[in-house]
């Protein structure tokens, strides 16, 4: 058994096996290969940076999970895993980045001495870590298997969070609000925006009484003036400048939890167009989160949102939010529910969610954002504690 106690107790495990299962069965699985490595933790504890070689966690109708990976990482696995030690298994470094065989070979091999040669096996086809040649071997080495496309089988039973997983969320929300505070009081005028960075990271790492900041799936984002017209900018050394709005997405992390949250700092007088933005935004949070209730859907929340902005003259395209929670990188998102008008997914008590109704204009960029949990009863709840506004400085 682990020397390192898991996140959660055995039986949270066995609960999430017992929905993974059911999902198995409904789709006719016999066994299932899970490489995202936010399932992997999900169902065993498993928590290590070896994602970049091929690794995974074997789930069967009965019997605990086994994980499998590179040796030198077993031990980690032992460390963090609830499962028995035996149902750890390894591969020697001849199976990686070789030219000659393929590491799937390797788990092909175990998956035909369990009886599995002639199965129908799932595996995350659509996923950052299987790739077109895993498949390529494990199709070449078990020729009488049927593949199946299970590649958000695990992530659907995860949108639905446990008492257990909302706490360690509402501590990363914690550290996020810390980390958006430190931002407000640090940022100002010919700053060098790296050396901010370097303090969101130590308010990220250092965390808050009683939760210890993990590394997030995402880098801070912070792009300034007509950068912020694009999403996804992290970072450089030049200095931050005058008459420049900066959105900054971030997110604190607790033992892999996320919470993220976006705020946007004008550094001098927001032009009105900003403040009327800002305005619209802010209705729109409260009409999404007003909709954001049991026996709703997730295409209620979005069009509720849109429907503000709409009124300020304002059309947002694309989903205005997406479920999170435990998550590695390159992505805190589940890949799962969307907040989008296409999205008929109805809406369950602990589902969580990044509410993101953000702006990206032509030559500026606006973001105020939350995570948000679906309450039994009455709107959902932010789980930071940052005012939803436009920060002048």
């Amino acid at each position: 058994m682990p020397n390192y106690a898991p996140a959660f107790s055995v039986s949270e495990y066995q609960r999430r096996l017992s929905l993974v299962r059911s999902q198995m069965a409904a789709d006719g699985v016999d066994v299932l290969f899970v490489t995202n490595p936010s399932n992997m933790a999900w169902l065993t504890g498993y928590d290590g940076w070896s994602f970049y070689v091929h690794q995974g966690v074997i789930i069967q109708l009965e019997a605990d999970p086994m994980w499998w990976g590179r040796h030198m990482d077993s031990f980690g696995a032992h460390r963090t895993c609830w499962i028995p030690d035996e149902r750890v298994l390894s591969y020697s470094d001849d199976w990686v980045q070789s030219d000659e065989r393929h590491a799937m070979q390797h788990l092909a091999a175990i998956l035909a001495d369990l009886g599995y040669g002639g199965a129908r096996i799932g595996v995350e086809m659509e996923n950052y870590y299987f790739t077109a040649a895993a498949m390529d071997a494990l199709r070449g080495a078990l020729p009488d298997a049927a593949w199946v496309d299970s590649t958000n089988l695990v992530n659907w039973q995860r949108t639905v969070k446990s008492d257990e997983e909302l706490a360690f969320m509402r501590k990363a929300a914690a550290i996020s609000t810390k980390m958006i505070d430190g931002i407000m009081d640090r940022v100002a005028v010919g700053l060098p925006k790296n050396e901010l960075v370097a303090d969101i990271y130590r308010d990220a790492l250092i965390g808050v009484e009683g939760a210890w900041g993990d590394y997030p799936a995402i880098v801070p984002l912070l792009p300034s003036g007509p950068d912020a017209a694009a999403a996804h900018l992290t970072w450089d050394g030049r200095p931050f400048q005058a008459n420049e709005a900066t959105f900054f997405e971030i997110s604190g992390c607790y033992r892999r939890y996320h919470a993220p949250l976006c705020r946007t700092v004008y550094l001098g007088d927001p032009p009105s167009e900003m403040r009327h933005a800002e305005a619209a935004v802010q209705r729109g949070i409260e009409a999404a989160l007003d909709s954001a209730r049991p026996g709703n859907r997730a295409c209620d929340i979005a069009v509720a949102l849109k429907a503000e902005l709409a009124k300020a003259g304002i059309d947002r395209q694309g989903r205005v939010g997406y479920a999170v929670g435990l998550s590695y990188p390159p992505d805190w998102g589940e890949h799962t529910v969307s907040l989008r008008e296409a999205d008929l997914t109805p809406l369950r008590a602990g589902m969580s969610f990044h509410l993101m109704p953000a702006l990206w204009m032509k030559d500026w960029g606006l973001e105020i954002t939350e995570t948000i949990v679906i309450r039994e009863e009455g709107p959902a709840e932010c789980l930071a504690d940052v005012p939803q506004t436009l920060v002048a400085k």
